[in-house]
């Protein structure tokens, strides 16, 4: 293990797990093992594991992750299935999935079988960080009982922060570098602890009061972007219907005090689509109805611009001389982001998907995603050029192939 200066510049060692080896925790693990720091990887992947201690990057689309990995993999930074090769770590941080069920409802099982298997190996003095993006009163109230249960100590025997990741997908590396980062203890002297620990790898870091509040701004952030989406959607179909074009008026409306975002099919991914409805249901729950209808608006008016692209694709296909269901079409982009492969929330193949099932000759295309992959998913694959229309999902753009 290495050597770092701990407070009063006393020679300490530390070594940190990192509990998800995912899109979000790889690339984390990767920037601190280059920050001079042993890390220990734990996820269920066993074969990314084995793809790790090569020297061998699981997720090539992440950028700068691949030096990352060629240089630390199997090193600095081993990657394991067993919580048990993380026992020796100081530092456990807590980078799993936290998915909603069909009500929007949090379905805690992953993120709780992840810290109860880390208070079975906690020790007195060790530090807990849930990188996760949360609910609101998360770390302070369901995973302290869930250390305490599983450890037998109490806080204040161990350390308990909040430090919610805020990369961008195929960015991770610069944004771990760069962004501003924050942490919130469960105490005041676990979020000192904790911003003491995540200064050593991250640059731009700043402690929060508590946990919560924490957990609460990337919620924030999560919430105006969604809120700023629906307002283009909303402002782009009504400049098409006005014959007015968007682009055009967009690029002279934003300035330093108004910034219109991009209109799409809708948002999709593990963010954003997300963490509106955990404050919307924390206010049902309260409730306090009115405290979240423009949030609950955002999100139905983002999920129904499927519909909206819908019906255009279905009046260009009307142009073309042949029968409806003859028009061979295809989206171009299923991911829910250009530049990344994961279909989370997608609201791209969401859009594919309710074409198909109204009968419509429905076929996809997408860089990373292999013929084989498509059909899996129950699609049909077609290179663009030999579609009749052509829906690119990411430029929102309709090409008629066939005059």
């Amino acid at each position: 293990m290495r050597m770092w200066e701990g407070s009063g510049n006393q020679a300490v060692m530390m070594k940190i797990a990192v509990i998800g080896l995912g899109k979000a925790g790889l690339p984390l693990a990767g920037v601190i093992a280059d920050s001079g720091l042993e890390v220990v990887g734990v996820d269920i992947d066993e074969r990314k594991c084995e793809d790790i201690n090569r020297g061998e990057n699981p997720i090539p689309e992440e950028r700068g992750l691949d030096e990352l990995i060629k240089r630390h993999g199997g090193k600095d930074l081993i990657a394991t299935t067993e919580y048990e090769d993380a026992k020796e770590c100081e530092i456990f941080i807590i980078i799993v999935p936290l998915f909603t069920d069909e009500n929007n409802i949090p379905d805690y099982r992953i993120i709780e079988s992840a810290f109860r298997n880390v208070g079975r190996l906690l020790k007195r003095g060790d530090l807990v960080v849930l990188e996760t993006s949360v609910p609101p009163r998360t770390t302070e109230e369901r995973a302290r009982k869930w250390m305490e249960e599983e450890s037998g100590l109490k806080l204040g025997e161990f350390y308990l922060a909040h430090s919610p990741e805020r990369i961008m997908t195929g960015f991770s590396i610069s944004r771990l570098r760069g962004f501003p980062k924050i942490v919130g203890g469960v105490d005041r002297e676990s979020g000192e602890k904790a911003f003491e620990i995540y200064k050593k790898f991250v640059p731009n870091l700043h402690l929060v009061s508590s946990a919560r509040v924490a957990e609460f701004i990337k919620l924030m952030e999560g919430c105006y972007r969604d809120v700023n989406i629906s307002l283009a959607n909303e402002l782009f179909k009504i400049a098409n219907e006005l014959g007015v074009d968007f682009y055009e008026a967009r690029t002279y409306a934003n300035h330093e005090y108004c910034h219109i975002h991009l209109p799409s099919t809708g948002v999709g991914g593990h963010c954003i689509p997300v963490y509106p409805w955990f404050l919307v249901k924390e206010m049902e729950k309260r409730d306090k109805f009115g405290y979240a209808k423009l949030l609950r608006t955002a999100r139905q008016i983002n999920d129904e611009m499927v519909n909206y692209w819908a019906e255009k694709i279905v009046l260009e296909c009307m142009k073309i001389n042949k029968p409806l269901n003859e028009v061979t079409i295809c989206v171009r982009g299923i991911s829910f982001r250009e530049g990344v492969k994961e279909l989370y929330n997608s609201r791209n193949l969401a859009l594919a998907k309710l074409l198909s099932e109204k009968g419509l000759n429905i076929y996809v295309y997408d860089q990373f995603y292999s013929s084989e992959e498509v059909w899996e998913m129950g699609l049909r694959w077609i290179e663009p050029e030999d579609a009749d229309l052509v829906f690119d999902s990411f430029r929102l753009t309709l090409e008629r192939r066939n005059k």
